[in-house]
């Protein structure tokens, strides 16, 4: 079962849609905690994702025994305001409004929350995660790493430019303000990557032509350098940024849920032994 629903944040309204847990193939709220993914989507996104990549992915963990909630930012898909006006401090703050409406729910373990991310949302996953313990897992799907110069790049100097002397610029229709791109220079995800203590999979493809694949390679460098926690990745070949293909689709989701399952049976081992 799944439904749409509205999170107030600030004043403005975040459009999302929750997939709650099936188990043994009867749909609606199970009777045991179940653990929470909330999926961020990237720069200028949606809920739905590219080829309905988010929805296909929640329905699939739902199926899983996840409880799932798919959002889009201020400004993207249908909620209210201005993308171009936010700055990332602003969208960590929006994923952490989601993720206590996720915590709220009666069924939902607050010891087993995920945060999956792709692309900027990647980055903006990983901040939120390091800002807020109730996170335990990560999941990047081709995320930025050098938030200022990636999205310039996507947009052009010419734009950041623009944004710069007049005030704001025209990108698809949305319009940015130097708020939004000077928000981007002040974060940098590599940097802070061996603050989060948790569980991570970094999956990126090889014909990604937004997003190097080289960044799934540092930050797996970067995340092996802590003391706890573990990371693994997965590299797909030929898969483009928003694994577009069909078969680059499926192994991205493929070794998603095979990942989040054994984190599941992992916690659950380590449960046991502390009984």
């Amino acid at each position: 079962m799944e439904r749409a629903i509205t999170i107030r944040h600030r004043g403005e309204e975040l459009t999302a849609s929750i997939h709650y847990p099936v188990k043994e193939g009867k749909s609606g709220r199970c009777k045991n905690r179940v653990p929470l993914v909330v999926i961020c989507h990237g720069f200028i996104g949606s809920r739905i994702g590219v080829d309905r990549l988010f929805v296909k992915a929640a329905r699939e963990l739902a199926g899983d025994g996840y409880m799932v909630i798919r959002f889009d930012y201020i400004g993207c898909g249908e909620s209210s305001g201005n993308y171009g006006a936010q700055d990332v401090e602003s969208m960590i703050a929006q994923t952490r409004t989601v993720l206590d409406y996720g915590l709220s729910c009666a069924d939902v373990d607050p010891t087993r929350v995920t945060l999956i991310g792709h692309s900027l949302g990647g980055a903006v996953a990983l901040l939120t995660a390091v800002r807020d313990r109730r996170v335990k897992n990560l999941v990047l799907w081709a995320a930025v790493g050098y938030p200022f110069n990636d999205i310039v790049k996507i947009v052009g100097r010419e734009a950041y430019d623009q944004a710069v002397q007049t005030g704001s610029a025209d990108h698809a229709g949305y319009s940015f303000t130097p708020v939004y791109f000077n928000s981007l220079a002040d974060f940098q995800p590599f940097q802070e990557a061996g603050k989060f203590g948790g569980d991570v999979l970094v999956i990126h493809g090889t014909s990604d032509d937004v997003i190097p694949v080289d960044y799934a390679f540092l930050y797996q460098k970067l995340f092996w350098t802590r003391a706890d926690g573990r990371c693994d990745k997965e590299i797909i070949f030929q898969a483009d940024h928003t694994f577009s293909s069909g078969p680059a689709q499926q192994q991205l989701l493929k070794r998603t849920k095979e990942w989040m399952n054994e984190q599941e049976r992992l916690q659950e081992e380590w449960q046991n032994w502390m009984i």
